[in-house]
């Protein structure tokens, strides 16, 4: 049994919560990574954690801003991940704060990695993913029984980067599936022409959604062909490409797809137009289910 005399002397080690502070809006915050960010004694934060998300950290805590955006990098991941663990060790509640969810391209396994390595322990807290947030304030469903039964997220930066990974691109285009592509920087002209490439029509309607869920969001609306020709909304933008992004409510657009064909439609419509590439599809869907 421990003496008094040796639990005080007993070094305390903190503990590391990677949290997901979503897309923007803190209103969408879960409620656990509020009470986190209100009782925490140090917070490591993305430069895209939105202003009115900071002002709810204590105000007794150490924050630090360890954004790494684009190519004007602050600090490494090393020495982020040094400094979580440097905190961790000298017994602080650390809360490493991340835009959208922390496990979706956030760098979130490589800081499980090393705080593993370093004995911490850690929990982490999910977030509303980006492309989540984004596409409901656009009213996108990114699924649709009738026109899209897969999601897949990507990420513009690795789009560019191997054969392989554009090979890839092209697996899960065959399947119909709805992209939503994270960082797809503003190179639309390189970027329509991987999709094209990979097997996406030409008509296809793509939505590039800006600032989503803050009182800054622009949606602007076109089709694969005119993606060269979008504005460049400012950062953080998401794209999503498929047909699911026809029921986008053009109300929150500031503009219309280039075709009038692609204004918001009703999904009767929409699978009217698709029925002749779907009828075994709808044919399985509409089939009873096996008594048992």
């Amino acid at each position: 049994m421990k003496t008094p005399k040796e639990k005080t002397t007993e070094k305390t080690t903190g503990k590391v919560y990677l949290v997901g502070a979503g897309p923007g809006d803190p209103e969408l915050l879960t409620v656990k990574a509020l009470r986190l960010l209100r009782s925490a004694d140090a917070v490591l934060h993305d430069d895209l954690i939105s202003p009115e998300i900071l002002a709810l950290i204590s105000p007794t805590a150490h924050i630090h801003d360890v954004g790494k955006r684009c190519a004007a990098k602050k600090i490494t991941q090393n020495e982020i991940n040094f400094l979580m663990i440097s905190l961790a060790e000298s017994g602080f509640q650390v809360v490493r704060l991340k835009s959208g969810d922390p496990l979706i391209f956030g760098r979130g396994g490589e800081e499980i990695e090393a705080l593993h390595h370093a004995a911490i322990d850690f929990e982490i807290v999910p977030g509303v993913t980006s492309s989540l947030g984004a596409a409901a304030a656009a009213q996108i469903p990114l699924t649709h029984r009738h026109v899209s039964s897969a999601l897949v997220l990507v990420t513009g930066h690795q789009a560019s980067v191997s054969e392989a990974t554009k090979n890839d691109w092209s697996r899960l285009v065959s399947a119909g599936a709805t992209l939503a592509i994270y960082m797809p920087g503003h190179n639309y002209s390189e970027l329509a022409a991987k999709l094209k490439s990979a097997g996406v029509a030409v008509d296809t309607p793509v939505a590039i959604l800006s600032q989503a869920t803050t009182t800054h969001e622009q949606t602007h609306l076109t089709d694969l062909a005119n993606l060269h020709r979008a504005p460049h909304l400012a950062a953080p933008t998401l794209l999503i490409v498929g047909d699911v992004v026809r029921f986008a409510d053009p109300r929150v657009a500031d503009s219309r797809f280039p075709d009038s064909r692609f204004d918001r439609i009703s999904a009767e419509q929409l699978l009217n137009s698709n029925q002749s590439s779907s009828t075994e599809t709808l044919a399985l869907d509409a089939a009873p289910e096996p008594i048992l």
